[in-house]
């Protein structure tokens, strides 16, 4: 199926802060055909018979990447709470409740959410997540799946790396390489070195990437040098896992040495403001990342430490954050933002070559923002073009409109094509219930 993105401001994310205003997108089948000016699309032959989707107004550009996801049915229940009572009081004990079923519906609703807000490709790590997979599958979005693996004494409840290879050999990758799978450490403090050891073993046998948290809070820091006698990602370059393939979520109390590290290694991060913020855990030093060459993409954590998962607003308190930690309002640059969420997100995940980008012979992922309401009003073109702070600051996942993965309307002028947001909300509350009766009995611990 041909499709023409027709008279939009667009936004190719291609690295040079182009913008066509107005201009259009081409898509055939799963790819981007052409991306150009309004005339020159509207004769190219390969138009003739295309669908038009009618912009006007709007924002087109890539589908956005959330680097780092939970799965999840505790929205509005664990809060005020450092990370480690939190993780004590709330997280835990919901795994140890968690069933295949009830996991398989927080995919549903979070993925669903995703799709709404213009969010393509998600990484996830949760559990159970054969039933991840098919939702993805379903649903349309894009998704990496990453088990929460843990090992240590006393968390015998979270996924092993024997689930994590029956994961591999089912959907290292699946529905026609949307969906695949990738090796999953819970974080440093829940795994032995013998997980990590064995985790590095397991990528490089299915030649697929690592993730992990490292670094979220000042006190982790001090354990990780109490038990090891080394920083945290220290410790886990000595482990072996820290690689081109590897992406660490949060890295907010890093020194130098660490920047360097990650540096020098080519490991990604998964910046989580809004998370940060909430677990008062911390900014993360994202300038310095970005000017040492650390690919850094966005995320929005689980919904019970962000709430929602909206990346249009992730991308505000992104920009919001770094101005007031560094007390440098030059910081947090609404384009170097917008790339965190499309281009430079997409590469931290492996899928540079295929998504992140609108240029021809890219996968079709493609998302259109609503700018005619009164929150991003004055819209002005030319000179004082100011598209790329509207989405940044003005914006929220409110108002997409378009959503395309592989070419595919998934969401079409607001509405979704492939999911009931009734039937989906109806089936959370149901799991949530379940979920959090099944808590309350549990034996204490």
């Amino acid at each position: 199926m041909t499709t023409l993105l027709r008279n939009g401001i667009v936004l190719p994310m291609t690295g040079d802060r182009e913008v066509l205003d107005p201009g259009s997108v081409l898509l055939d089948g799963t790819e981007v055909v052409a991306v150009g000016e309004v005339a020159a699309l509207d004769a190219d032959p390969r138009a003739a018979g295309a669908e038009v989707v009618d912009l006007t107004d709007h924002a087109v550009l890539p589908g956005l990447h959330n680097c780092h996801l939970h799965s999840g049915l505790l929205r509005g229940t664990a809060e005020s709470l450092s990370l480690w009572d939190w993780l004590e009081t709330y997280v835990d004990p919901a795994h140890r409740a968690l069933t295949p079923e009830i996991a398989r519906v927080a995919s549903l609703q979070c993925y669903a959410e995703s799709l709404l807000a213009g969010t393509t490709s998600v990484m996830d790590m949760w559990r159970f997540m054969e039933g991840s997979a098919a939702v993805a599958e379903e649903l349309g979005i894009r998704a990496t799946l990453v088990p929460y693996v843990a090992d240590a004494e006393g968390y015998d409840y979270f996924e092993s790396l024997a689930s994590n290879r029956r994961l591999l050999e089912s959907h290292r990758t699946a529905a026609d390489g949307r969906v695949r799978a990738w090796v999953g450490l819970e974080h440093l403090l829940y795994c032995t070195p013998e997980a990590f050891r064995e985790a590095a073993a397991l990528a490089e046998e299915f030649d697929t990437g690592i993730h992990t948290h490292s670094s979220e809070t000042i006190w982790e820091v001090q354990e990780s040098l109490r038990r090891f006698g080394r920083r945290p990602l220290e410790e886990m370059f000595q482990r072996g896992i820290l690689g081109e393939r590897t992406v660490v979520a949060h890295c907010v109390w890093l020194d130098d040495r660490e920047l360097q590290v990650l540096a020098q290694t080519g490991t990604a991060v998964a910046h989580c403001p809004c998370s940060n913020m909430k677990l008062s855990s911390g900014p993360a030093r994202v300038g310095d990342m970005r000017a040492a060459g650390i690919r850094v993409g966005l995320g929005s954590d689980g919904e019970k430490e962000n709430n929602d998962l909206d990346l249009l607003e992730e991308m505000k308190v992104a920009s919001l954050l770094q101005k007031v930690a560094t007390l440098d309002p030059t910081t947090g640059d609404p384009w170097d933002v917008l790339a965190m969420a499309t281009c430079d997100g997409a590469a931290a995940l492996g899928l540079g070559e295929v998504t992140g980008r609108l240029a021809p012979g890219m996968r079709a992922d493609v998302i259109s923002v609503d700018l005619r309401g009164l929150h991003t009003t004055p819209l002005l073109h030319g000179a004082d073009l100011n598209v790329a702070a509207h989405l940044v600051f003005s914006a929220s996942g409110r108002d997409v409109r378009d959503v395309f993965v592989d070419g595919r309307r998934l969401v079409a002028d607001g509405v979704p094509t492939t999911f009931d947001v009734a039937a989906v909300r109806d089936q959370a509350q149901a799991a949530a219930e379940e979920l959090f009766a099944r808590r309350a009995a549990l034996p204490p611990r």
